[in-house]
């Protein structure tokens, strides 16, 4: 217990050490309710590490958005799916706040966004960047209000501080942003690798789970193993903060061997551009078949993360025999409440033989070469560096269906999937797409690109492929009015779209011929349009809706509707 009491204290000092570095009073909390977070900074996603934290909104949006230091809105972007509607504000002292799934902006700047959008005749405005004098903004100011748009999965703000001039992300909790958390992290369970080709770990060469046990306050114990060779350890770690059930992300991981440092990591900034080698940090193959995803305590070459310190021998062991080793795993959150795993390991020669059996595909990868092979009518290319290192493919087509390999391998380039379809009539091409079968149930409509005989998309998932066919059109339905009525109380128009198939492309909606904003709620599958947005003439109007999916199939709609206005 003084062992585990010294190492609360240590991390706490990094902790405290790290916070200096960034000014403690300057921001201000962006919600005017107690901050309770859903996400944590730095937080295991697909294929990324969480930019920022998750501020949870009481289950509720429209609450008010602060400006969380005095600044200038540096930035604008509104899209259906990443941040939603997104708001940039850059501060005189080098960083830059963002705030995202907002339901709408202050009305100055909603008013301002809402004229782009009716100029381009599109939801989405892109980028949309501004100078210190357009709109200026002061601690505390509302900016916006809180939302559920883009890619969340429930209402919540998403609150990121930026370095401005480099765009890396850094920790917001370092800037003094308050969250109440008593609670020490929590392992859920323990892997052992076999890393070098005569490593062995329980007479076995392979990876495998450890039993742990959790004996309270934190501490948490493991079954003894045997092992020679080098060897490595990952965790399914999560933390919960007081308020919230959510499993969040921890702020650190450590291990020590026989007391000394040989792994550490902390979740303090990382830029954009790194954060795709999270999957070389995870066990991405256990994750890929299992869902669950274990951060390793050893880094592989080829991972340019730069959130690790103090690697010795890059977090490998190297077991001798007839040597007796005590693991420590060190999990940490922001507040300094730490678990930690004990593994006691004994050195012990492996008389097992094992004998791997050669890789006999035709198709072997080299990574820092383009490969390019073709099988029947279906061509995949990878340009070079597209894989972290060589590796042999299995690929095959069976029943029209391309299986290049199994997603279990990490990709850092996209590759390229090409299919001949020039069996294919014109009138069947028009109605063919490419579709993703990880989940066959559920086939995924791959962004499919055409030219003459040849289908093709882009990907970085390996896995199985093939050509679906949609000849349905998108379904459209009005909700809460019907064709011919007075709707002069309604404040919106809502339409339900939904299409089985390729999915949703786009849509088009226009009241006496006029085209009108209409937002797309994406995990509702409901289109909003709100009268406020344009003053209407007279009281009969005709409001049409064309919507297309992504092969092309259209549907209409059209209605009459009467309306008074109200002054």
């Amino acid at each position: 217990m003084k062992h585990l009491i010294l190492i609360s204290f240590l991390l706490l000092q990094i902790t405290t050490f790290s916070q200096e570095k960034y000014p403690q009073n300057y921001f201000r909390t962006p919600l005017e309710i107690p901050i309770v977070l859903s996400g944590s900074f730095g937080e295991l996603r697909s294929n990324h590490f969480h930019a920022g934290v998750d501020i949870k909104t009481q289950g509720r949006e429209g609450l008010h958005v602060l400006a969380t230091a005095d600044g200038y809105v540096s930035r604008i972007k509104v899209q259906q799916f990443g941040y939603g509607k997104a708001i940039y504000i850059a501060h005189p002292n080098g960083y830059t706040s963002v705030y995202g799934h907002l339901s709408k902006f202050n009305d100055t700047i909603e008013k301002y966004v809402k004229s782009i959008q009716y100029k381009k005749e599109s939801y989405a405005t892109g980028n949309l960047y501004f100078k210190k004098n357009t709109f200026p903004v002061k601690k505390g100011e509302i900016i916006a209000f809180s939302g559920d748009t883009g890619g969340s999965g429930a209402p919540h703000l998403h609150y990121e501080i930026r370095n401005t001039a480099s765009e890396n992300i850094i920790n917001p909790l370092l800037f003094g942003l308050k969250v109440k958390d008593t609670k020490s992290p929590t392992f859920r369970s323990l892997k052992v690798y076999s890393l070098s080709d005569d490593a062995r770990v329980n007479q076995q060469k392979k990876s495998f789970q450890i039993s742990i046990k959790n004996i309270g306050n934190g501490i948490y114990t493991a079954d003894r193993i045997t092992a020679s060779g080098e060897i490595g350890f990952g965790v399914s770690v999560f933390d919960r903060l007081n308020g919230a059930p959510n499993k969040n992300g921890i702020y650190s991981l450590e291990m020590l061997v026989n007391g000394e440092r040989f792994y550490y990591h902390d979740v303090e900034t990382f830029s954009f551009s790194e954060s795709k080698y999270l999957n070389l940090h995870i066990d991405y193959e256990h994750y890929k078949k299992y869902k669950r995803r274990y951060q390793k305590t050893h880094k592989v070459a080829a991972n340019k993360l730069s959130i690790y310190e103090s690697l010795l021998n890059n977090g490998k062991i190297d077991i001798k025999k007839a040597m007796n080793y005590s693991v420590q795993i060190i999990a940490k959150d922001f507040k300094g409440n730490i678990s930690s795993i004990k593994i006691p390991v004994a050195g012990k020669e492996s008389n097992a033989i094992f004998t791997e059996l050669a890789d006999t595909t035709n198709y072997k990868v080299k990574a820092k070469k383009f490969n390019k092979f073709t099988k029947e009518n279906v061509t995949i290319a990878f340009p070079k560096n597209t894989f972290y290192e060589d590796v042999f493919l299995d690929f095959t087509i069976d029943k029209e269906i391309a299986k290049i390999h199994t997603p279990t391998i990490p990709l850092h380039k996209s590759f390229t999937l090409t299919f001949n379809v020039s069996k294919y009539s014109e009138p069947e091409r028009e109605q063919l797409y490419i579709a993703n079968l990880e989940y066959p149930k559920y086939p995924r409509y791959q962004y499919t690109r055409k030219r003459d005989s040849t289908f093709y998309t882009t990907t970085k998932t390996l896995g199985n492929y093939t050509l679906l066919a949609d000849n349905q059109k998108p379904k459209i339905n009005l909700l809460y009015f019907k064709d011919q009525q007075w709707i002069t109380n309604s404040e919106t128009i809502k339409v339900k779209i939904s299409d089985t198939q390729s999915g949703i492309k786009d849509y088009n909606a226009t009241i006496d011929g006029e085209w009108v904003l209409m937002e797309y709620n994406h995990k509702k599958n409901i289109l909003t349009y709100n009268f406020s947005d344009k003053k209407l003439v007279g009281s009969k109007h005709i409001f049409n809706l064309v919507v297309s999916d992504n092969v092309g199939n259209t549907n209409t709609l059209s209605a009459t509707f009467f309306k008074k206005q109200i002054n």
